[in-house]
């Protein structure tokens, strides 16, 4: 029988992660749309893009969850959209945060509970978002 992961923090980062990844996922088809107001259609297109794989790292998350509710507290940004430049800058800043110290840290903590899948799931993304980053 599969471990649960019922009232562990790595249910709540599994959420917290599930949000912030829908919550990315508006955000960049927001922006997208501001690039194509700027005539911008490669960046446009590159937004579109990413926005389509941050719908895909929600869904990897969100099958982790066991159903029910879950109390979270989490820092999410509450940013305007931008000029493309800004909208841009602000991307790359909460790819960074995702890289850098979210997902190892929810990886560290979904290890030490004993969840080495979901540990390699927050692994994973967390390379892709480095990605996402670059671009």
């Amino acid at each position: 029988m599969a471990k649960r992961i019922k009232g562990t923090r790595t249910e709540k980062n599994l959420l917290i992660s599930f949000a912030g990844e829908s919550q990315a996922r508006n955000r960049y088809t927001y922006f997208a749309g501001a690039a194509r107001k700027e005539g911008l259609m490669q960046i446009s297109s590159i937004f579109e893009e990413t926005a389509d794989q941050e719908k895909e790292h929600a869904k990897r998350f969100f099958k982790f969850l066991e159903g029910g509710d879950v109390e979270i507290t989490g820092k999410f940004p509450a940013g305007q959209i931008g000029t493309t430049l800004e909208n841009l800058r602000a991307a790359a800043a909460g790819e960074t945060h995702e890289w850098t110290e979210m997902y190892p840290g929810f990886a560290k903590i979904a290890r030490e509970e004993g969840f080495e899948d979901i540990a390699r799931t927050f692994e994973a993304i967390s390379i892709s978002e480095k990605q996402h980053g670059k671009r």
